[in-house]
């Protein structure tokens, strides 16, 4: 769930101030780590860091990155570590010069690591799945054989990594004195958006990105999305050349972007983000009046942000009064993405207030985006009833999170999820809610392409268990389950040196 971004302005605009906006926009996509790179026709400037884009770019390194082309990213760390080293874009010198950065995950990434050491000839600096993309395409740009690269060339390399690369991609890379590449995968599972902004010299820049609220932060305008397995190349002078790269495209975006991962005013798969949730809205009241219509509630309470959408419709449906009963402290980051149990644990209540006004005494009805490991519903449950809450009922917007993700989200381990193995009055009693009330399948997907007739499936996987990409087995599912646990994770970070400050240049 990393956040992307590439753009080609013109001649007299630097890359770097829109691409810092744009990542300010995205920042909820990715907490760990942000990095730059721009180019002035051949050279490259490169700056990353750990941390929040505001605090790993300040003024004097802004005025270092050059140049009108460039691409950036912000981490949210699946594969790999919390390390600087590990932070995006990255870059290889061979051939031309180019730099890549990537949001998802490659199911395959352990045997394509061992195809570019034995076949490819290439040695990788770290354990992230995005190195191994930029290599895989390096190496097929390196196939071509030419000093000078043509669009066929470039569509060539992104046709060949389309079969080699399984799982979920999206990225966007840059070719030293070309231009920008960007490329989404043959399911378009991870999203990509495309805009353009005609300046006033008559150049039209672009910018690719992963959510429409980038585009809109630099004054561009959303073209489209960038359609599963397609690539677009933006060259220097601005042009725009467009081709589809894979055999067998079709699209199944994932569901879980609608439900939390992107900003309610961004539009995806033209689906707007805050009309799926609206719709998510008015299913569940529809099953909550259906099912729970014995229970009298006396107020609906979102948890802030992502539920709000959804809970004022559910608030409208049954006519229930809607409040604000907790307080958000603006300063602690989303707790999903936070890399290990112990942080999130120890940031809800300091991300979190309530207000005891709006408990004292009443049957609420808590309205959540999701509920995925439980430790933050617990907390927010015992918040309510220590806010005089008479009883508590919790209502997500989503179904039950049963099976781990392998596409970009940190959800590696079943055992970590609540609902794994547990039907919904086991789960009630694990949060210490009177009743849990979940969204069903079927509706959440209608939800989404309602505004879209072209979605498929949508990638459910969390969900459902059905990982569309077909390679997904109980074996590689261990693996990753053993690689990735909240566990593995914390020995991780023991293991790691103690950063030091500056930032990592080329």
């Amino acid at each position: 769930m990393c956040g992307i971004v590439g753009v080609v302005n013109s001649p007299q605009e630097r890359a770097a101030l829109s691409l810092y906006d744009a990542l300010l926009m995205i920042q909820h996509r990715g907490q760990d780590a942000a990095g730059i790179a721009t180019c002035d026709g051949s050279r490259l400037y490169l700056q990353k860091d750990n941390g929040l884009v505001r605090d790993v770019f300040d003024q004097e390194q802004m005025h270092e990155l050059k140049g009108n082309m460039g691409l950036a990213h912000c981490r949210y760390p699946t594969a790999g570590t919390s390390i600087c080293t590990e932070a995006q874009p990255f870059y290889v010198n061979s051939p031309y010069g180019l730099v890549l950065a990537h949001n998802g995950n490659l199911t395959n990434s352990r045997e394509l690591t061992e195809e570019l050491f034995t076949n490819d000839l290439r040695h990788l600096n770290t354990n992230s799945d995005s190195e191994v993309l930029l290599n895989v395409f390096a190496h097929e740009l390196a196939e071509r054989g030419k000093l000078r690269l043509n669009h066929e060339d470039v569509f060539g390399a992104v046709a060949a990594v389309h079969k080699r690369c399984h799982g979920a991609y999206a990225a966007v890379g840059m070719i030293l004195g070309y231009g920008v590449v960007a490329f989404r995968d043959p399911l378009g599972i991870r999203p990509l958006v495309l805009g353009r902004r005609q300046e006033p010299g008559g150049f039209v820049s672009h910018m690719v990105a992963s959510e429409s609220v980038a585009l809109n932060a630099n004054g561009y305008t959303l073209v489209r999305d960038v359609a599963p397995g397609e690539c677009i190349i933006i060259d220097m002078a601005g042009k725009l050349h467009a081709k589809q790269c894979a055999e067998s495209p079709s699209l199944h975006p994932c569901v879980f972007e609608f439900v939390y991962l992107a900003r309610p005013d961004s539009f995806i798969d033209g689906v707007s983000v805050y009309k799926a949730r609206l719709r998510m809205g008015d299913s569940l009241a529809e099953k909550i009046s259906r099912e729970w219509g014995h229970v009298h509630f006396d107020v609906v309470i979102p948890i802030p942000d992502t539920s709000r959408t959804s809970a004022l419709p559910i608030s409208f449906h049954l006519g229930i009064k809607y409040r604000e009963g907790f307080i958000k402290n603006r300063y602690i980051g989303r707790t999903f993405i936070m890399p290990g149990q112990k942080e999130r644990r120890n940031s809800i209540r300091k991300k979190l207030s309530p207000i005891p006004l709006e408990f004292e005494g009443k049957t609420v009805l808590l309205v959540d985006d999701s509920i995925v490991r439980g430790n933050t519903s617990q907390q927010i449950v015992q918040m309510a009833r220590e806010a005089g809450a008479q009883k508590v009922y919790l209502a997500s917007a989503a179904p039950p999170v049963r099976f781990p993700n392998v596409y970009g989200i940190d959800m590696p381990a079943s055992y970590e999820l609540i609902a794994h193995g547990r039907d919904e009055k086991q789960i009630a009693r694990e949060i210490g809610a009177d009743g849990v009330i979940y969204q069903d399948l079927s509706a959440l997907e209608d939800a989404v392409r309602h505004g879209n007739s072209d979605i498929g499936k949508c990638e459910s996987s969390c969900f459902d268990g059905q990982y569309l990409t077909g390679d997904v087995t109980p074996a590689y599912l261990r693996m990753i389950e053993m690689e990735r646990n909240d566990s593995a994770k914390s020995q991780q970070q023991l293991s790691l040196p103690i950063p030091q400050p500056g930032l990592v240049t080329a």
